[in-house]
Order: C-alpha cells, then sequence, then structure tokens
C-alpha cells in the first residue's frame, strides 16, 4: 500500500456487525480501538506488531445498543478516527 488509511466500516450504518478496513506502510505497533460517544472503550479489534500491508477486521456489536461510535486506529505517532453508526 502506498499510504497510511483507515477506511470507512463497511456497511455502514450496520447491524449487527460490520468490516474495518485499513492499510500500514511500514511495519508498526497497531492499535484499532472502537469508542462509544463518551470515550469508552468498547473493543480493541487490533493490537500489537503488523507488517505492511492492507488488514481488514470485524466488529460484532450484537451486545451493544444502537448509536453512533468512533474507532481509532493509531500506528506509530500516526491516529486516524472514523465514525460508524449501529442500528437494531
Amino acid at each position: 500500500p502506498g499510504v497510511f488509511a483507515l477506511h470507512q466500516n463497511y456497511p455502514n450504518p450496520f447491524s449487527p456487525s460490520t468490516s474495518v478496513e485499513f492499510s500500514l506502510t511500514e511495519r508498526s505497533e497497531v492499535s484499532l480501538i472502537v469508542y462509544s460517544v463518551l470515550g469508552r472503550e468498547i473493543a480493541n479489534l487490533a493490537h500489537g506488531p503488523h507488517e505492511a500491508g492492507v488488514y481488514r477486521v470485524r466488529f460484532d456489536a450484537t451486545d451493544l445498543p444502537s448509536g453512533i461510535y468512533f474507532y481509532r486506529l493509531t500506528a506509530g505517532n500516526t491516529s486516524l478516527v472514523r465514525k460508524m453508526t449501529l442500528v437494531k
């Protein structure tokens, strides 16, 4: 991949699960965390060292209420955030 990126989840809005795709241009320590609108950590989707490449992870929100959630990808000193909507 030519660029560090965090893509919009698909589908969005979703019920009860969605996929999140991200790409890394170099080997990095990665953290991909889902947060509630109040900033509470909901799920840790990816953690630890990842090689350069494209990754897709599934987020299952079966036990969560409908609403807006945020997911943040941190790799090295860079972070990207996107918003997703859960509709039940």
